[in-house]
């Protein structure tokens, strides 16, 4: 009811019901009821058009209030009024002085912490090898008003090693251990998710871990140890259930491992940074953020803290949503997911830079990526609420769901020996494999639509700068310095201290040692990119675009949508649309524009009843003029394909086909598959 005394606007408007809604619903689907408008996610939950009370019954307030138990609302009863999230930005130019000016850039505009990714040989991180070369990266950095975390590629083990120089950089530099916010980020069970191996078994690697917690955690109070990873399985195509319960059944894991080690719940607890990717669907995406502190609480519950316990929570803006083509649309994507982020209540927040998927950020990438948080915090306003999204029928019943799913899929790890020895035998990649190979039959049917890739491409498209290191030498990573005098934290530190490079404390490979089929990263976009890649290659080869030729049957209002469709539906592949001079006058004249345009492929644009009548007539006429043209009909053939077929139409391009598979047709009829 419109409450005049509250909402003057409002109440000028007559009063609707849900009955209202409905039947306004009903008759713009033309008799359907609105539940045929619900759709259902690749873990099963329905997503319906409206939600209720009786949906989620927001009035008891089943979530509690931030602060407290079980924490669905986040860890803080009010946000900081200044920093709502922290904002943090990787740092990767494989150049030292490069990647120092790159973090100084990024702190002195807004970024409030770096995560570091080395990788020795610079081919896919910073070329950081020691201690001094940790120095020149971080020179004027104040670790303990800016926050650093590390990440490293599968080259460097799994993340103890780097954690050592980090930690030996601080011994050298005077710093106080106890005020360095650090992320260390050691993460066994993600780097053998990621990679397939450790050098060592996983037990080992798991006891080196929490050796190393024992002996940091007591000089580094205001630091996080071990990094509990839900992206490999979100990189890889899962699902949202499929990267939670890697998560959690990751941190029951260390979780236990590191209570058997002698550390109190509350000790374990604060060591874990939690990590998962956020998408454009914002409205899942925070639940699914809700749904992950739900899952923690329940599981520290049952290990003895009443009521559950917090997490620190990362999220990073999603790599597989990203794309080379039409990167712009990026920009959009990314600015979702940090919404989903800071509305979700995400503790730290990584946008990726746009040009992600194209190679290095340059400095209008770098720019947008940490603006794009700034604006949300400081115009939008985002963090002067905590949990925004609290009592919203739909995040609240989605977050129920997905937490329940999630919670089955965590038992189906559990009975099988737990996430390492899931990831082992192979059973977690499989079920992952089994929802990425559905996910990319819907994004090749245009189910799930790819903006400005599988739809409204660009064949003309404005590419961004990156940064190019390809004539940078290799950088050989160096074994220099004593080896440790064991595998244990305080003899990596005193090694790296001395001079050691990071290679030099890096295990050799022992036998037995972890095995596992990697969860190999995936992005949606990549089946459209390839064929875009040969149709430029053809481009670069002959001067021109390839192209369909659309015969356009009739007057343009008859014509239109259908050619309009066409149009997009090959632009997906790499091939411009090349309309003649319409409307035509005969048939005659439309088939003299075919043979001028020199096209192979031909796509006949029409309404149905101007098919019904002329399609067979045009068809042949085509065809005799071009014996080995591949010529398409824009829309279903219905009962009429046969008759079509024996005119000489050789496919249907029409919505829900095979579009990645009709395209590579195209490709092969073009001469582009080797091109």
């Amino acid at each position: 009811m419109a409450d005049d005394s509250l909402f003057p606007f409002s109440a000028a408007f007559p009063n609707a019901s849900e009955e209202d809604w409905r039947a306004l619903v009903e008759k713009a689907l033309k008799g359907k009821g609105p539940e045929t408008l619900a759709r259902k996610t690749r873990d099963g939950i329905t997503i319906q058009p409206l939600y209720r009370e009786t949906d989620y019954p927001s009035a008891t307030d089943p979530a509690g209030v931030p602060g407290t138990a079980p924490f669905i609302r986040g860890a803080n009863e009010e946000n900081d009024a200044y920093l709502p999230w922290d904002i943090r930005q990787v740092v990767a130019h494989p150049q030292i002085d490069a990647a120092h000016a790159d973090l100084m850039l990024d702190l002195e505009r807004g970024v409030s912490s770096i995560e570091l990714r080395l990788d020795a040989s610079g081919q896919n991180g910073i070329a950081v090898q020691t201690v001094d070369d940790l120095t020149k990266l971080l020179d004027g950095v104040m670790t303990d008003l800016a926050g650093v975390a590390l990440t490293n590629s599968a080259l460097e083990g799994f993340g103890i090693e780097g954690a050592a120089l980090l930690a030996a950089w601080c011994e050298k530099s005077g710093k106080d251990p106890a005020k360095q916010k650090i992320d260390f980020n050691v993460a066994p069970i993600a780097e053998l998710a990621r990679s397939g191996s450790l050098a060592m078994t996983l037990d080992d690697a798991m006891a080196e871990t929490v050796a190393f917690v024992k002996e940091a955690a007591p000089k580094f109070t205001s630091s996080t140890f071990i990094r509990v990873d839900g992206r490999p399985a979100h990189c890889a195509g899962g699902s949202e259930a499929q990267e939670l319960a890697m998560a959690l059944a990751s941190g029951v894991a260390y979780l236990r491992a590191l209570l058997d080690a002698g550390l109190s719940l509350e000790e374990a607890n604060k060591a874990l940074l939690f990590t998962l990717a956020v998408g454009p669907d914002y409205t899942f995406e925070i639940a699914k953020l809700r749904a992950m502190r739900r899952l923690w609480a329940q599981v520290t519950t049952s290990f003895g803290a009443e009521g559950g316990l917090p997490m620190k929570l990362q999220a990073v803006t999603s790599r597989r949503m990203l794309t080379k083509r039409d990167p712009w649309v990026n920009l959009l994507r990314n600015t979702a997911a940090c919404f989903a982020a800071g509305v979700g209540g995400a503790d730290v927040v990584t946008v990726r830079p746009f040009t992600d998927a194209i190679g290095l950020a340059g400095k209008l990438a770098r720019r947008t990526a940490r603006n794009t948080q700034i604006m949300a915090q400081e115009e939008s306003s985002l963090g002067k609420v905590v949990d925004p999204s609290a009592g919203t029928w739909s995040v609240g019943k989605i977050g129920d769901d997905l937490a329940q799913k999630a919670w089955e899929l965590f038992q189906t790890i559990e009975n099988e020996g737990g996430i390492g020895a899931s990831l082992q035998s192979g059973g977690f990649q499989s079920r992952v494999s089994e929802t990425r190979n559905q996910a990319r039959k819907d994004i090749a049917k245009r189910k799930q639509p790819i903006t400005g890739v599988s739809e409204f491409a660009l064949i003309d498209e404005e590419k961004p700068d990156v940064v190019d290191v390809s004539g940078l030498a290799p950088t050989a990573p160096a074994s220099e310095g004593d080896t440790p005098a064991s595998r244990a934290f305080g003899d990596l530190v005193k090694a790296a201290k001395a001079g050691s490079t990071l290679f030099r404390l890096l295990p050799e490979d022992a036998e037995p040692h972890a095995h596992a089929d990697p969860l190999f990263p995936v992005r949606w976009a990549e089946p459209f990119e390839q064929l875009r890649d040969h149709a430029d290659a053809m481009k670069d080869k002959t001067g021109k675009q390839p192209e369909v030729f659309l015969a356009c049957i009739g007057p343009i209002a008859k014509h239109n949508a259908r050619a309009s469709f066409a149009a997009n539906f090959f632009a997906a592949g790499g091939i411009a649309a090349k309309i003649g001079d319409v409307p035509y006058e005969s048939t005659e004249a439309l088939v003299a524009d075919f043979k001028q345009s020199g096209a192979v492929l031909c796509c006949l644009c029409g309404s149905d009843d101007q098919y019904e009548e002329q399609a067979a007539e045009i068809a042949k006429a085509l065809r005799d003029a071009k014996e080995d043209a591949r010529i398409y009909l824009a829309g279903k053939p219905g009962e009429a394909e046969a008759g079509y077929r024996d005119a000489g139409i050789d496919d249907f391009v029409f919505v829900g086909v095979d579009l990645v598979q009709k395209l590579e047709i195209a490709h092969a009829e073009l001469g582009l598959v080797s091109a």
